[in-house]
């Protein structure tokens, strides 16, 4: 499984520099000694397949973290599924194959844990995969990400390639998506329990019974386990990057509330879907290789909040 891979100088493109997990990447690769090379999507449309090509082309990068990617909740994936399907398919086909064709000597691939099967025995195992049906609200998205999984295996089947594909569970943190329309549960119920708090309204609606689980990395805790599976793993199989903290999604709610200040109260919506019953992942791999998660979930909200207040004008869509 060790295969060390010294980042130290490394030209290093984070695709998504610009959204919650890039930007931490990004944090985190400079402490490495990484020399990062960037775009944004306004000068490089990563569906394009020839601009991309082009681009890598000129500029060279010698290792690739695939981090850009359509991405929202769960009403985003049930309206939006030709968009989540399409977007993310061309942006990891794209990526993928122009790195083979110039040379790049590492690529990572951040899949999710979307690829598991819905009815996955829980906390979910790598060697789950494709041993069910996915969960269907989100099986748009699940599917470009099994076929990102799928072309980095191929890749380093057919042509010795070191790409590598890693999952990370639900992930939060500064940078997130606070659009009411395409957030994910965390920045959601930060922006309701906030809005509510300032407005004397409530009680926040919270979709579906608030009895799922769900296991949530503060992101800077992801960033370090993706530099530190850059470094040390190259392995075909997926590999978990989780170790984050189990909670129901009332518990969150009722978590988040303290941290935004918010009393009022919630009424969950039933007629909403719940997803998947639970979601976790087994990191038991990464940790086994001497990786842990630091902030616990209660600091990693604090943190988010912080920076929420701090940054009224970035909550809006998707920055990657």
């Amino acid at each position: 499984m060790t295969a060390p891979y010294n980042l130290d100088g490394k030209r290093v493109w984070v695709a998504g520099h610009r959204g919650m997990v890039g930007s931490a990447v990004s944090r985190r690769l400079e402490r490495a000694g990484a020399r990062l090379v960037s775009v944004t999507r306004e000068e490089l449309d990563l569906r394009r397949q020839a601009a991309v090509e082009d681009w890598m082309a000129s500029t060279r990068p010698e290792a690739v973290i695939i981090a850009a990617a359509t991405v929202g909740g769960i009403e985003a994936n049930r309206t939006r599924p030709a968009e989540f399907l399409y977007d993310n398919l061309a942006i990891a086909a794209n990526i993928i194959h122009a790195a083979a064709e110039t040379g790049v000597e590492k690529l990572m691939a951040l899949s999710s844990a979307c690829v598991y099967p819905r009815e996955a025995a829980q906390p979910i195992r790598e060697d789950s995969l494709l041993t069910g049906p996915f969960e269907p609200t989100n099986e748009a998205y699940a599917v470009a990400k099994l076929a990102a999984l799928k072309l980095c295996q191929a890749y380093r089947q057919q042509h010795g390639k070191d790409f590598i594909a890693v999952s990370p569970t639900n992930l939060f943190g500064p940078g997130d998506n606070f659009d009411p329309a395409a957030s994910h549960v965390i920045p959601a119920m930060i922006l309701k329990t906030h809005n509510a708090r300032t407005t004397g309204g409530g009680p926040v609606e919270i979709w579906g019974s608030g009895s799922p689980r769900r296991e949530f990395l503060y992101v800077d805790d992801a960033a370090d386990a993706l530099v530190f599976l850059m470094e040390r793993y190259s392995e075909a199989d997926i590999i978990n990057v989780g170790g984050g903290e189990d909670v129901s999604i009332r518990e969150l709610a009722e978590l988040t509330a303290e941290v935004t200040g918010y009393t009022g109260g919630f009424r969950f919506d039933t007629s909403r879907p719940d997803g998947m019953p639970r979601k976790a992942l087994d990191a038991s791999r990464i940790l086994g290789m001497g990786w842990k998660p630091f902030t616990s979930l209660r600091d990693g909200l604090a943190k988010t909040v912080e920076w929420f207040l701090a940054n009224p004008e970035m909550r809006r869509s998707d920055r990657s």
